[in-house]
């Protein structure tokens, strides 16, 4: 992509979003009916490719469940509330009594309680006794303490998961997480994210990783491009994943990584954007955090509030929408493109003339708004 001249000694690339892009119908349309939503990853098959962002506020291990009978994956975060208090419940009841400003104050107090190794077993154990896929995400920096208690309660797919996560991690005061060691020692398939560009994708896809998770500073109450000045444009860091994950396939001979995109996605048109631009599937936060059964009751937070020493992110008001399951699947009596997600990436497909997600992400796309 061509550069632009910032001023005298700066160049940049020019990014994109989703809202500057649409798909070209191709020379057929199809039957809705016909048309598959379903994706895979490793042994795991999933019939939406919607996967609940690990925020407290989304994905609880109630909802978690719910999601994997709807045919989505739900992730739990393994240093939130449920691993630090025995009944979270109450004290996400007070959270949506508070102002945005007390509402941050009491979480960050929250979440300075210990995390409880028998807790984090219970939780994963809940979703797995449910019968669907009991996934866990958690920062860098705890893999190595907590995983033991992850591979106790057996977990299926393990995300290790941050504001950025990259393969080569430098510190002069402890000893950095082997993503590439530790990937190859273990037999949980590894998500691994945020990223937002092309080396740093690849370099993540080398270590093993059976997905890249795309975005950072993705927006839904995150201050990371505010705070860090850091971030990407959702079009173009997903565009750029998907370029690396095609450099990856042929010097791997094969070896197929998926890419999940996070951030920016709010309707069903997004979701269809997303993937025609190379994502396998799309990682909710906010749209899910809408639904009448989501843990945040009506407001929503960035799990960067956990980082000990410039904590992000605010609580948010967030209107509830409907139910999960309509949000995901409607119907829609009416539909401002936050109901009825599947739907209208179904819709979209079958207008634009694409039957699978492989067959959407090779669509064509048009710039029809300004660059980020």
């Amino acid at each position: 992509m061509a550069e632009v001249e910032i001023g005298i000694g700066k160049s940049g690339r020019v990014g994109f979003g989703l809202d500057a892009l649409g798909i070209v119908p191709s020379r057929r349309t199809r039957d809705p009916a016909d048309v598959s939503l379903a994706w895979e990853i490793d042994a795991y098959r999933f019939d939406l490719p919607v996967v609940g962002a690990p925020a407290d506020a989304v994905t609880s291990p109630a909802t978690a469940v719910e999601l994997g009978n709807i045919g989505g994956l739900g992730i739990v975060h393994v240093e939130g509330l449920w691993s630090r208090h025995e009944e979270p419940e109450p004290l996400l009841a007070e959270i949506a009594t508070l102002g945005p400003d007390a509402a941050g104050r009491r979480l960050r107090e929250l979440y300075t309680a210990p995390i409880r190794p028998e807790l984090v077993v219970k939780r994963l154990t809940e979703i797995r006794g449910a019968g669907v896929v009991a996934a866990a995400a958690l920062r860098p920096q705890r893999v190595d303490t907590l995983y033991p208690f992850l591979l106790e309660a057996g977990v299926d797919l393990l995300v290790i998961h941050a504001t950025a996560v990259s393969a080569e991690h430098q510190s002069k005061r402890s000893e950095p997480l082997n993503l590439k060691r530790f990937i190859g020692e273990i037999d949980v398939p590894v998500l691994v994210g945020g990223c937002a560009s092309f080396s740093t994708a690849l370099h993540l896809m080398r270590t093993g990783a059976a997905g890249v998770i795309v975005g950072v500073g993705p927006g839904g109450a995150d201050t990371t491009r505010a705070v860090l000045g850091v971030g990407v444009p959702m079009a173009t860091a997903i565009a750029d994943a998907a370029g690396a994950r095609m450099r990856y396939l042929d010097e791997s001979g094969g070896r197929y990584v998926h890419v999940i995109a996070h951030g920016g996605v709010r309707t069903g048109g997004d979701i269809a954007k997303a993937i025609a631009c190379g994502a396998d599937a799309v990682m909710l936060d906010k749209p899910l955090a809408a639904a009448a059964e989501a843990p945040g009751r009506g407001g929503y937070w960035s799990m960067d509030l956990l980082h000990s020493r410039l904590p992000r992110g605010t609580w948010e008001p967030v209107a509830v929408a409907g139910t999960l399951r309509e949000i995901l699947l409607g119907p829609a009596s009416v539909n401002p493109g936050t109901l009825n997600l599947a739907g209208a990436l179904r819709t979209a497909m079958a207008t634009t003339g694409y039957a699978t997600l492989k067959e959407l992400q090779k669509a064509d796309v048009l710039v029809t708004g300004s660059p980020c």
